[in-house]
């Protein structure tokens, strides 16, 4: 789902996000590029990225940045 929908719609706007880990339903991502520093990668992060995967994927409870 990552490299389908969230990758591409992320890079056209300078940004990149990479799969870290998944344990007890909470995903991690790093934000990178663009991403990392823009006051709006936390709401594409939780509205965008976290709706999508909790839609898609029931297991799924949560979508969190970490640092690299």
């Amino acid at each position: 789902m990552l490299e389908n929908y969230v990758k591409p719609a992320v890079e056209m706007d300078g940004g990149a996000i990479q799969f870290k880990s998944y344990e007890d339903g909470v995903v991690n991502l790093a934000m990178q590029g663009s991403c990392s520093g823009c006051p709006s990668s936390m709401i594409t992060l939780k509205a965008g990225i976290e709706g999508m995967m909790k839609r898609m994927i029931p297991e799924v409870r949560e979508v969190m940045a970490v640092a690299e």
